[in-house]
């Protein structure tokens, strides 16, 4: 399963943000279990650095950010996927629209957010750490 991962659950993690960060931390946990592939977008990096860097400071916000990026996939983003943001009328955000369609070029069939309402254009699923969090948290039967 991929599941592609917005910033604020990756500035939940780094910033031990409460009550968002327990659901968020036992989503990073799954990096470790091969059923599961984590991404997300450079530019979410980007944002979880700058939050990151404001409470601990630069090096360790780096460190972090280092060892976050050794257990997720970072997404990308080219000329011909910046043309489908533009193209789809129903997106009004481009970064959310560079977002949905780096998770979609990933093969991601979920999208993570705590602001599922910023996808509201999304085909893909989008759900919030916890409502995912119960999903797998399920047994199976």
């Amino acid at each position: 399963m991929r599941v592609f991962l917005d910033a604020n659950i990756l500035v939940s993690v780094l910033n031990k943000e409460y009550p968002v960060f327990t659901n968020a931390a036992r989503i990073l946990s799954l990096a470790s279990n091969p059923m599961y592939k984590l991404v997300t977008f450079p530019l979410c990096i980007g944002i979880a650095f700058y939050f990151a860097e404001k409470k601990p400071g630069t090096k360790n916000a780096l460190g972090k950010i280092k060892l976050l990026t050794e257990h997720i996939q970072v997404g990308n983003m080219n000329h011909d996927m910046i043309q489908q943001v533009f193209q789809n009328k129903k997106v009004k955000d481009l970064q959310y629209g560079m977002e949905y369609y780096s998770a979609i070029h990933s093969k991601c069939q979920y999208i993570i957010t705590e602001n599922v309402k910023d996808f509201y254009f999304s085909e893909i699923e989008v759900l919030t750490s916890k409502e995912f969090v119960d999903i797998v948290s399920k047994p199976e039967g």
